[in-house]
């Protein structure tokens, strides 16, 4: 990306009869005026990237192109503000006067209670610079807190299990040794944690992994670290399928897919994979039931994978328009009831129309826009309510709203060309209109799949430094890791304690009882302890 154009040129005019002529003075003013000059550019790249930002959090994913741009930007913004500090400090060093001090942010937080405190006293003086006395009265005294990082360090437990030997029978006691993740592996559950949250939640590769523990003086090879990663997948697949018939259970859930690009050793180069994700999350309507995202790979998009992943399901389904879905969602045979009745997204619908406002500035888009921002509004004033005012705000403000909206793209659509983008894109939420007002007459339906989206956004951060997975397998291993971690983020804990506590115990846990490891469970169980 080319640098701003304020970077380039700077436009300046000054009448040379108000200018000094002294060049002291002249030297002054220049550098006075660059450094204006500098703060107006440092803030016009500041708010160019908050805007594309905006932009991004507004109107869903934005194409690779933005999202590209979004990052030089704020490497651009970034590397300023490092200049900006270091011509500061430079300044200071030559007028040999202390840089100074910047005003206290209005509101600044504290520093977090839960981290350890070390006390660093600065002792004074033992006599008085003035008069050399040693006599003193303490009358106070400062102090600052200073946010600080230790860096993570690796180190040994040697487990020792003195041998008894008992003197009345010689019966031989001894404590037994611990469970471990690996049997006659040498990894902890930690660092097995470790290894696992850099790959799937840091996004960091095995080999760069590697490479980080090996300035730390340990030697890990990349293909050790993916015997692990195996292994690790081997033990949690069970917990995975148990946290996926959790999600099925949801009266009203979401789903979505990413590709997944996949080594094809065959034919020598790459195939797309398909990552699919199915989410349970009730809190937007007040529901009592842990959130949950479960993953399964598949190596097409044929519609038996989609069957995988839902065909358990009951209830209401919040998709996109997938063709996979479509056997879902007609009427059994026995039953004339289809199995799921399908929820649209308005954000999909939403996308299109800004998409041609954007390219063209269609008045006609704009006023779609208008229209469906105001349905966004009410929905936003509802969520995490119960059912019954989120239904009552709907039908007393939303229905009327879609029926106006209704009118609206269809008389737009007998004014357009029937060929131009914006015709197909109110087509597309035509066509898709009874499943898209379907979340009016049920408060525990959402207006979007933006629930699914947030799940699959992690899968596009990793497969950007991934690059592919290496097989089918390592798809399959990669829906695991993502289930667990992923369902741990939604329930606001941190992935890495959580998989360290779960590989401290899964290897000796019952499979009849795999359930209890759940991290809602695991937290009922610490309760109980506790009390």
């Amino acid at each position: 990306m080319c640098p701003p154009a304020g970077l380039l040129s700077f436009g300046m005019s000054s009448s040379p009869s108000e200018l000094p002529t002294d060049p002291e003075a002249l030297r002054a003013l220049a550098q006075a005026l660059q450094a204006e000059l500098y703060a107006k550019t440092l803030m016009i790249e500041k708010l160019k990237a908050q805007l594309a930002v905006l932009r991004r959090a507004r109107f869903g994913r934005s194409s690779e192109k933005l999202d590209r741009d979004i990052q030089q930007l704020e490497l651009l913004i970034g590397d300023l503000e490092e200049g900006e500090a270091e011509s500061q400090a430079r300044t200071a060093a030559a007028t040999r006067t202390p840089r100074p001090a910047a005003a206290p942010a209005k509101g600044r937080q504290p520093l977090p209670e839960h981290l350890p405190r070390e006390v660093v006293r600065h002792e004074a003086p033992c006599a008085c610079p003035a008069c050399g006395g040693t006599v003193f009265s303490r009358i106070g005294e400062d102090e600052r807190e200073v946010l600080e990082y230790v860096p993570s360090h690796f180190k040994v437990v040697k487990h020792i299990r003195p041998k008894l030997s008992c003197r009345a029978c010689e019966t031989i006691v001894q404590a037994p040794m611990r469970s471990l993740p690996i049997e006659r592996g040498r990894p902890g559950p930690k660092l097995l944690a470790h290894v696992a949250v850099g790959k799937y939640c840091d996004h960091l590769p095995l080999y760069r992994q590697s490479e980080i523990y090996a300035r730390a003086g340990v030697d890990l090879d990349r293909s050790t670290l993916a015997d692990w990663i195996g292994q690790m997948s081997f033990l949690l697949a069970p917990l995975a399928e148990t946290i996926g018939r959790h999600a099925r259970a949801g009266p009203a859930i979401h789903a979505d897919d990413t590709p997944v690009p996949v080594l094809d050793p065959e034919r020598g180069r790459t195939k797309t994979g398909r990552l699919l994700t199915l989410v349970r999350d009730e809190r937007p309507w007040d529901g009592r039931a842990p959130p949950a995202a479960f993953y399964l790979y598949s190596p097409d998009r044929k519609a038996e994978h989609a069957e995988a992943l839902l065909g358990t399901c009951r209830g209401h389904l919040h998709a996109d328009g997938y063709a996979g879905f479509a056997g879902l969602y007609a009427p059994d045979p026995k039953t004339g009831v289809p199995r799921l009745v399908e929820v649209a997204c308005w954000a999909h619908a939403r996308r299109k129309i800004h998409e041609v406002h954007a390219a063209a500035g269609s008045v006609a888009a704009q006023e779609i826009l208008a229209r469906m921002g105001g349905l966004f509004e009410i929905e936003a004033d509802r969520r995490g309510r119960a059912p019954a005012p989120r239904l009552a705000a709907r039908q007393a403000r939303s229905v009327p709203q879609l029926a106006e909206l209704a009118v609206l793209m269809d008389q737009t659509l007998a004014k357009i060309s029937g060929k131009s983008s914006l015709a197909q894109a109110i087509r597309y939420a035509r066509s898709r209109w009874e499943a898209l007002c379907r979340f009016a007459p049920d408060g525990r339906l959402e207006m979007t799949n933006n629930a699914a989206e947030r799940a699959i956004r992690p899968l596009a951060l990793g497969r950007k430094n991934y690059l592919f997975a290496g097989s089918d397998k390592g798809g399959a291993r990669a829906a695991v890791m993502y289930t667990i971690i992923e369902t741990a983020k939604l329930n606001g804990l941190d992935p890495e304690a959580y998989l360290a506590d779960i590989l401290g115990r899964i290897a000796n846990h019952p499979a009849a009882r795999i359930d209890e490891l759940l991290l809602w469970r695991r937290g009922e169980q610490d309760s109980r302890q506790a009390a």
